[in-house]
């Protein structure tokens, strides 16, 4: 057999698919190794870091939960003040509007018994300037009808009490003249 046939023979002996056995025992010893490590040490620290995470998600979720609860009741408070404001601005402005008429009318009032009561000033000016006119008229027309009657007579009329008896007599007979027409 010839060298080429002995490595021939070998070789069909060695299968390269195969490893050798002292591979096999040192990978396996190898990979014990590595997975006890992994069961041991890392497993239990991608587990808490895992649950850390869980909780840290759980918790932020049920936080944000809460403050979105928070934030609906503080916005259903924020709407009922905001309601109840709109409603006593209502009722103030209603009220307002009553004053402002109550005000108006009681003004309107005032000033009709101002304006009343100036007529009846000017009313009673009047008719105490026009008494004082017909008093000062009646006084000039008893003196003109006194000088007119003593030049028409002749005589003097200068007796006081029989000047105005003279003069009131003239007028009585001058105002039943005037009421008769």
């Amino acid at each position: 057999m010839t060298k080429a046939a002995t490595l021939l023979a070998a070789e069909e002996g060695y299968n390269p698919l195969l490893p050798h056995t002292y591979e096999l025992v040192v990978g396996i010893f190898a990979f014990a190794v590595v997975a006890f490590f992994l069961i041991k040490v890392l497993v239990p620290r991608i587990q808490k870091t895992l649950a850390e995470r869980t909780d840290a998600i759980e918790g932020g979720i049920k936080r944000a939960e809460e403050a979105q609860a928070e934030a609906q009741a503080l916005q259903q408070q924020y709407r009922d003040r905001l309601a109840e404001a709109r409603h006593e601005a209502a009722r103030l402005r209603e009220e307002a509007r009553e004053q402002a008429a109550q005000i108006k009318a009681e003004l309107r009032e005032e000033a009709q018994a101002e304006a009343r009561r100036l007529i009846e000033a000017a009313h009673a000016q009047i008719e105490a300037d026009r008494q004082a006119a017909f008093a000062s008229l009646r006084n000039e027309i008893g003196r003109l009808s006194t000088d007119l009657a003593s030049r028409i007579v002749g005589e003097s009329l200068e007796d006081e009490v029989r000047q105005r008896r003279t003069v009131d007599r003239f007028l009585d007979e001058l105002e039943n003249t005037a009421a008769v027409r």
